[in-house]
């Protein structure tokens, strides 16, 4: 092969619950330098993706496409012939109704290597979220996929209508809605029994799920009234009836809840899509090193003559020994000195380097940080050194306290949390069209953050959805803002965060 010449991986992102995305799909959207993709995708997918790399929108949404077909592959041929690593990303599976096998045909013609990884498809994924398989023993042993979009108007059809009508067990529908009438006309007209049940399923797989149930005479002008737009798929067939008692997805006590997480890992929110939220990650803080060392390797250099090391954060934790493991100090430099931890989760990170916790304060904040150093010492820190690694922007009062009751502590800049550098088109559009239900926000920094992404309109956009938070000084920054806090858990960690979201949405 020649190694001037990249490799083309044509993935099947699946139809929308982002745990169908296939174990080799995200390897391969893990190492690519280039992604092509789509429009009817998981955005959360494109979080997989390292961030170097180029992104390229095709579209492809209802007809409204940013890049026609050749366009996208001669995007393809020439990210792969600049020697990248290229991803074309599709919804559901590439070779079922993905135009898949077309780009694979341009690629093996031009030389390029290439692999497909096949995806999920929503003729399938669809009906199984709604509970409809699509053969059973008792009901029908066959079934066929059929494109919806084809115009069944024309004289020449590629569908041998006669055949479909009675010859397959289940019928399955992509792209349907638009040409409904004419599709369920035709198969009544070729022998279909009327009385036939139809579903129809809209979003299948997402948060926002909806299944109407018909019959093949009544479907049309039901899907009219009930204003069911695409996409959908249509299942046809007496398995339809399986619904009533198959149905689970939907039964789901958090089902029909989309969830906007804004920090950068949704660990503690998977019990929330473990019972049919779904989890959407759009952080607006992201953890990167200090500009420079200086004021930390100054700290490290002189850490013997510290009496306690306070972390704040799991962050503050990792960038510290890591700056420590690179600049080869013996974690043996520590001994004697007393580390403590705001919060089990700060604990938890500092277990993990092998160091012993000696404190971790009822309340996780600077205030009662404050007074556990102070009991019992007749409200002074005379002769206590104290080294505080944190973020570069943070409160002070824990500091200025220390100075202020003749304690020494130093507060080296170890981590920063900036603004990412990605735009919130698609989240606008969700948030405009009352698709999210509920947001958390666990600083006040993601708060700002999220303000400044989404516009001048994101105040009118946030007062439409509820909004949950961890900590006073993050619901102070909301409300001051003119927005309404709904739940903020006594306790400020994502467990009580993630509890309490689920206590207000099932009361």
């Amino acid at each position: 092969m020649d190694k001037s010449t990249g490799i083309v991986y044509l993935v099947g992102a699946g139809p929308g619950d982002i745990g169908l995305l296939t174990v080799k799909g995200l390897r391969c959207l893990q190492k690519a330098e280039a992604v092509i993709y789509d429009f009817h995708l998981n955005a959360q997918i494109l979080n997989y993706i390292r961030h170097d790399a180029e992104f390229i929108y095709a579209g492809k949404r209802g007809g409204h496409h940013t890049m026609t077909q050749d366009e996208i592959n001669a995007a393809i041929v020439e990210k792969a012939k600049e020697g990248k690593i290229v991803c074309r990303l599709k919804g559901g599976d590439p070779f079922v109704f993905g135009r898949g096998g077309e780009e694979a045909q341009v690629l093996a013609r031009a030389g390029i290597p290439f692999e497909v990884v096949p995806g999920v498809s929503s003729s399938v994924a669809a009906p199984a979220y709604a509970g409809i398989p699509l053969t059973h023993r008792l009901y029908s042993s066959s079934f066929a996929v059929i494109p919806g979009y084809e115009d069944t108007t024309k004289e020449e059809s590629s569908i041998d209508w006669a055949k479909l009508a009675t010859g397959v067990g289940t019928l399955v529908f992509l792209m349907a809605v638009k040409n409904i009438d004419s599709l369920t006309a035709r198969l009544i007209a070729h022998g279909r029994r009327p009385d036939t049940p139809v579903a129809v399923i809209r979003w299948g797989t997402r948060s926002d799920q909806r299944t109407l149930v018909s019959t093949l005479k009544d479907i049309a002008a039901e899907v009219r009234e009930n204003e069911i737009r695409p996409p959908a798929v249509m299942v046809i067939g007496d398995v339809v009836n399986l619904r009533q008692e198959l149905s689970w997805y939907e039964k789901k006590p958090m089902f029909g809840q989309r969830i906007l997480v804004t920090r950068e890992h949704s660990e503690g929110f998977d019990l929330l899509e473990e019972e049919g939220a779904e989890v959407v990650l759009f952080p607006t803080v992201e953890v990167v090193p200090p500009a420079d060392w200086n004021e930390l390797d100054a700290c490290l250099d002189r850490i013997s003559t510290y009496d306690w090391l306070v972390f704040t954060s799991a962050n503050g934790v990792k960038y510290f020994f890591g700056r420590m493991i690179e600049k080869e100090i013996d974690i043996r430099e520590l001994k004697g000195i007393r580390l403590c931890a705001i919060g089990p989760k700060t604990a938890l990170e500092m277990k993990k380097y092998g160091v012993k916790v000696d404190l971790v304060p009822e309340e996780f904040r600077a205030e009662g940080l404050i007074e556990v150093f102070t009991k019992g010492r007749g409200k002074t820190l005379e002769g206590i050194r104290i080294l505080l690694p944190r973020a570069e922007k943070a409160r002070e009062i824990f500091p200025e306290k220390v100075r202020e009751l003749g304690g020494v502590i130093d507060v080296p800049v170890t981590y920063r949390a900036v603004r990412p550098e990605h735009h919130g088109k698609r989240l606008r559009r969700f948030l405009k069209e009352g698709r999210v239900t509920l947001i958390t926000f666990t600083s006040a920094a993601t708060f700002h953050n999220f303000r400044e992404i989404m516009g001048e309109d994101a105040d009118e956009m946030l007062s439409r959805v509820a909004i949950a938070v961890i900590g006073p000084v993050t619901a102070r920054a909301v409300e001051k803002a003119g927005l309404r806090v709904s739940i903020m858990p006594k306790e400020a960690t994502v467990e009580a965060l993630v509890a309490a979201v689920r206590a207000w949405v099932l009361k």
